[in-house]
């Protein structure tokens, strides 16, 4: 009696190309989804119409008016100031958190750690209604310290779930060898430990600072005026109508962007 195997259908070869084809096709209208608005906004940023609908011929005269605009020289200013001191709080405060769940265990931890993550998922408008109404109970006026309190609150989770996913490949040999050598436990984690999370500290850091550069809701609730960020200017400017100055500053932080994912690669390579 012959056993008889089941048989598979392998679609042709002619139905597999078709098939690629429209998987290929379907991805070009993704990335031209989300790029073409990107590349006509670059182009449009050297455009001499001021309605920024036709094009009426090359210029430059945009990213001119834009470095003479002192108000936003001076919000970007305040931006970076911001995103600067956000950045480093969050780093030491993200850093030292996942270090403390990661090494000491005690009751309420898994607590503690879903409470910490809690604002990577609250809606933005009411984490800053939340704070706004927090600063006002406790007659704190609004400056440069909320926005940075603010910033602060919703960035270092991801600066303390970029390490956590760093600790969790940590060989706990390396912090018993450096204090069998005679390091503190303060020495170990700072000569040892630290370069070991280095990697997942720089990740988080850039990602505190472009959330902290690119946040607009939080921002209005716990700024004042002489504190207002970039977003919140370029949100005023674009309710006005259209600028082709935006577009100028937007092409800016593009090409910025390029540029530090560019070196992000190569430092990666070095370190390789």
């Amino acid at each position: 009696m012959r056993l008889s195997l089941p048989t598979r259908n392998y679609l042709p070869a002619r139905g597999m190309a078709r098939v690629r084809a429209l998987f290929g096709g379907w991805t070009v209208l993704v990335l031209l989804f989300f790029y073409a608005p990107i590349l006509f906004l670059v182009a449009y940023s050297f455009n001499s119409s001021r309605l920024n609908i036709v094009w009426e011929g090359f210029t430059l005269k945009w990213y001119a008016m834009l470095f003479r605009d002192n108000r936003l020289m001076a919000a970007l200013e305040n931006s970076v100031f911001v995103a600067v001191l956000a950045t480093a709080l969050s780093v030491v405060v993200g850093t030292t958190g996942a270090w403390l769940l990661h090494r000491y265990r005690y009751r309420g931890v898994r607590t503690i750690s879903t409470l910490a993550f809690i604002p990577m998922v609250v809606p933005e408008i009411i984490m800053g209604i939340s704070l706004l109404v927090f600063f006002k109970t406790v007659d704190v006026g609004l400056g440069y310290g909320t926005v940075i309190v603010a910033h602060t609150t919703f960035c270092f989770p991801f600066v303390m779930a970029a390490v956590q996913a760093r600790l969790a490949g940590l060989d706990p040999a390396l912090e018993e060898a450096a204090l069998d050598l005679g390091a503190t436990p303060l020495k170990a984690f700072w000569y040892v430990i630290v370069p070991y999370l280095m990697p997942a500290i720089l990740s988080g850091a850039l990602m505190a600072f472009a959330l902290s550069m690119d946040e607009l809701i939080v921002t209005y609730f716990t700024s004042s005026s002489s504190s207002a960020t970039l977003p919140l200017r370029i949100y005023g400017m674009a309710k006005v109508g259209l600028n082709p100055m935006i577009n100028a500053l937007s092409t800016i932080f593009i090409v910025a962007t390029i540029v530090l994912l560019l070196a992000s690669e190569w430092v990666k390579r070095l370190r390789r």
